[in-house]
């Protein structure tokens, strides 16, 4: 029995070194060819339509933030708010406060930044991928996402989440590594699931949105690093969550008056 818990033991320690290897193989590929900050483009869109605007706020990480676009109009949050301005006929005034390498626990803190008496009409949050990385317990990342919809939803904002993406996607990121984030972000992904729409939130699973087109063609889906999300990536991950916003919206009657800024 012992020499069997020897055995267990040293194969851990094993399994371990070689994940860890394997670690510094992937960041070593996927570098840093973006900076770590994502382009700005807050601003009001399509603002020649009639009305009062949409308030859209964009909560999360760096897919969120929309780092990898090359030109504003690209990032994801602009890419929302000309899908809902072209769903709903209105202008939308887009704000981020999404943070590239952000993990569940920064999500309050994001909104606490946000001006006082702010409420946005809708908020999008994607989070997830950094929480696999630095090994969040699921459950741990889970409710504090609850909390952050919880506080939305508290203000009268609409909110959808897109959980986490299918981190099996990432070419340079080493087998077995790979399927281990894979199955990691898929737990992680129906954890928060279930925590955001306890708190209220409409969920949209990127892992079976999108995630099929990053597996089936990467070089199109993914920016220089292989690792966020390229114009194109952007795109149809808006295209995924723009129904899910509008549903949203509907469900809150959104008002013609001007949201309080």
């Amino acid at each position: 029995m012992l020499a069997v818990g020897v055995s267990v033991a040293a194969s851990v320690l094993v399994t371990r070194r070689v994940l860890t290897r394997q670690a510094a193989i992937a960041r070593r590929r996927i570098g840093k060819p973006l900076g770590e900050i994502a382009l700005d483009a807050d601003r009001r869109w399509r603002a020649k339509l009639p009305g009062e605007p949409i308030e859209l706020l964009v909560v999360g990480d760096s897919i969120a933030a929309g780092l990898g676009a090359e030109r504003p109009k690209d990032v994801l949050g602009a890419r929302l708010a000309k899908g809902i301005a072209a769903f709903l006929q209105r202008p939308v005034q887009l704000r981020t406060v999404a943070v590239v390498g952000a993990q569940s626990v920064d999500l309050a803190g994001q909104l606490e930044r946000l001006p006082e008496g702010y409420r946005a009409d809708a908020a999008v949050i994607i989070v997830g991928g950094n929480d696999v990385t630095h090994r969040t317990p699921v459950l741990t990342a889970a409710a504090q996402l609850e909390v952050a919809v919880r506080a939305l939803r508290s203000a009268g904002t609409a909110v959808v989440v897109g959980t986490c993406p299918d981190l099996g996607a990432l070419r340079p990121v080493p087998q077995p590594l790979r399927s281990l984030g894979a199955q990691a972000s898929r737990q992680l992904a129906h954890a928060q699931a279930a925590a955001a729409r306890r708190a209220g939130a409409r969920v949209v699973s990127l892992r079976r949105a999108v995630g099929p087109m990053f597996i089936a063609h990467p070089e199109d889906m993914f920016s220089l690093d292989r690792f966020h999300p390229s114009a194109l990536g952007y795109r149809r991950t808006a295209d995924a969550l723009v129904p899910e916003i509008v549903a949203a919206l509907a469900d809150g009657s959104v008002s013609g008056e001007a949201p309080r800024r």
